[in-house]
């Protein structure tokens, strides 16, 4: 054998071990943070939203076609919105009182939480993100709105009226356990830890915050953020270190330690503080200011969106709303560039120019609340209109 030919299984075997090393970076970076069983593996522990960058689609949602799907709370219906052309392409009725269109954990589903407001008769209406078009609603108590416990295996539907967190099987819906959450009056929003093991909940008429032990299925405890507080929306930060709470009444940001359940700052942003939506790089908070500190708020409010810096955590961009507004629920374009929101009190849709606050608006029904963008970048959705990792 040459010595050029002896070379050759030894160059090979370098390039293989060095490609395996490649390959197997992110699996240790990945191997730093225990999930609980059954939860895809957080792949860089410094930025937990990696899988959900700019133009990662997951192959379930090839195909899906791009569209802004939002719930007309007032109209007991769901405009469609082609985002290519800002024009709305279908209106279809779904049941009483739509508040959010939510993204399965599988990505295969989207499902509209009509939580009957006053009523008894709640029902969950499936979209089939494949052709836009709704099924048949299936009756569930008081779905105010719905997340997805970390392995995909349970729906977690919040009956915001009882103060209770039904876990639900994520494709029939079928009841198959509940945990109370008395402290909680207006239990809401929610985010999960890095790890899965617990999430924290918004408790909106109690100005506090109830974190759930999601392995044992119980209330660890509660922080009081602002007795006359109104706190909304949850995100937590990159790392998954530092959770941001969005509260309406003190018209900024909340920030509390997860591991202690602490808070430890707060960054003041805009009138009516509501919506918390990570930039595609993560890099990036953008927060939905509602414009006012009112459940029913005027038309043309002082609505506004703040943009802050995950890094510095200040305020580094303020985009109010040509000729006010209520910018309230929504999410980020899959490639990051608009972010698309809903206006609560002016039955429209807000869609904003991610590197210079420009706005559209587009008409739609009556008091519109939390749209889902779809499709977005993400292995899995953890619910609301997009909590994708």
């Amino acid at each position: 054998m040459s010595p050029a030919s002896l070379r050759l299984p030894r160059l090979a075997l370098l390039a293989g071990a060095a490609l395996a090393g490649l390959c197997a970076a992110p699996l240790a970076a990945a191997s730093s943070v225990r999930t609980v069983p059954g939860m895809p593996p957080v792949v860089n522990p410094a930025n937990l939203y990696s899988e959900a960058g700019a133009g990662h689609l997951a192959a379930a949602v090839a195909g899906d076609p791009a569209r802004i799907y939002v719930p007309n709370l007032r109209g007991d219906s769901v405009s469609v919105i082609d985002p290519a052309t800002y024009k709305v392409v279908d209106t279809f009725k779904v049941g009483q009182s739509p508040q959010h269109v939510v993204p399965s954990w599988d990505l295969r589903t989207l499902w509209v939480t009509n939580n009957a407001e006053g009523h008894t008769d709640g029902s969950l209406t499936p979209i089939d993100p494949r052709t836009g078009k709704p099924g048949a609603a299936i009756a569930v108590d008081d779905p105010y709105n719905m997340y997805f416990t970390p392995d995909g295996r349970q729906a977690i539907v919040v009956a915001e009226t009882h103060a209770r967190l039904d876990f639900r099987d994520p494709h029939t819906m079928a009841l198959e356990s509940s945990l109370q959450v008395p402290g909680c009056k207006g239990i809401n929003h929610a985010d999960f830890s890095i790890d899965g093991r617990y999430a924290i909940f918004t408790c909106e008429f109690d100005g506090r915050l109830a974190k759930i032990d999601m392995v044992h299925r119980k209330v660890l405890g509660y922080l009081q953020l602002d007795r006359h507080g109104m706190p909304q929306d949850i995100r937590v930060s990159p790392d998954g270190k530092v959770f941001y709470v969005a509260d309406m009444m003190a018209d900024g940001v909340f920030l509390v330690d997860g591991a202690s359940f602490a808070r430890v700052g707060f960054i003041r942003t805009g009138v009516g503080t509501h919506g918390l939506y990570p930039s595609r790089d993560a890099t990036k908070l953008y927060v939905a200011n509602r414009g006012s500190n009112k459940i029913h708020g005027p038309r043309h409010g002082k609505g506004s969106v703040s943009v802050i810096d995950f890094a510095t955590r200040k305020v580094v961009a303020n985009w109010p709303i040509p000729g006010g507004g209520s910018p309230d629920m929504g999410n980020v374009s899959a490639d990051g560039r608009t972010l698309w929101l809903s206006g609560r009190f002016d039955d429209v849709v807000y869609a904003i120019d991610t590197a210079t606050g420009k706005v559209r608006k587009i008409r739609v029904g009556a008091e519109p609340h939390g749209l889902a963008v779809w499709p977005q970048p993400g292995r899995y959705s953890l619910g609301h209109t997009g909590i994708m990792r």
